[in-house]
């Protein structure tokens, strides 16, 4: 994502840089001072010069926008994704479930809790032929 940042940041600067050439007033008259330009428009700090021509306003606030919403897309993104890490094991979410339908028993009916005990049943004999294959190998 910075690569792309980077990129983006060198293409919009010399948009803008080749949009506001040659018009009078410009404040921007050179690519370096385009690239100033990209730093301080992306980064808000609104301290750089503005372009002049319509045609360069566009492409900066195209920058600004694109920028902007990759930037701190990809943070939001990076730190969502790091605590929701451990929600998403599957066995935690098995688990999880488990540990709620427990806490539901109160609320089953005997016929619920007959078939509930049969399918306990069934996996303990599951579990248990598994450890005994395992004990073969």
């Amino acid at each position: 994502m910075v690569l792309l940042l980077i990129v983006l940041w060198l293409f919009f600067s010399a948009g803008v840089y080749l949009s506001d050439a040659g018009v009078d007033g410009a404040s921007i008259d050179s690519y370096g001072e385009a690239l100033y330009w990209g730093v301080a428009a992306f980064s808000t700090a609104g301290i750089a010069d503005t372009p002049t021509s319509g045609s360069a306003l566009l492409i900066g606030g195209l920058w600004i926008v694109i920028g902007s919403v990759l930037f701190f897309g990809t943070i939001v993104a990076t730190v969502t994704s790091y605590f929701m890490r451990p929600m998403q094991r599957p066995h935690k979410k098995i688990i999880d479930t488990i540990e709620y339908n427990l806490e539901q028993l109160n609320d089953l009916t005997v016929d619920e809790l007959d078939l509930l005990k049969e399918t306990v049943d069934t996996l303990i004999v599951h579990v248990e032929h598994l450890k005994e294959k395992q004990s073969v190998e």
